[in-house]
């Protein structure tokens, strides 16, 4: 494993364990109806989790791609969302990550 390779896949992994983390703490801060979608974006953060950990495990370079072009789209999606919602950390943060996911992305790839 190639140095832009554990990047790309250290930061993918890493935005996909903050996500799972912003799941759970929307599935305990939420009730009713509120909770059930909680719990479906949380069942779908960990999945992520889990697909992000593969590459590390197989090298699989072909399998870090497509994981972190799936997390560049999630956390720029998330970056709409804050910018949709008008606030700043929920736009900036995702923002950050996601143009950082990208960069490793483009490493690996050169």
């Amino acid at each position: 494993m190639t140095l832009p390779f554990l990047v790309c896949a250290a930061v993918t992994a890493i935005s996909a364990i903050v996500s799972l983390g912003f799941s759970i703490a929307a599935v305990l801060k939420a009730d009713g109806e509120a909770k059930t979608m909680a719990l479906y974006a949380c069942a779908r953060s960990l999945a992520l989790v889990l697909v992000s950990a593969v590459p590390l495990f197989t090298g699989s370079v072909a399998w870090l791609l497509a994981v972190a072009c799936g997390m560049t789209i999630v956390q720029a999606c998330d970056a709409a969302i804050g910018v949709r919602i008008g606030d700043r950390m929920k736009t900036l943060g995702p923002a950050g990550t996601a143009l950082l996911n990208l960069a490793a992305t483009i490493w690996l790839l050169a």
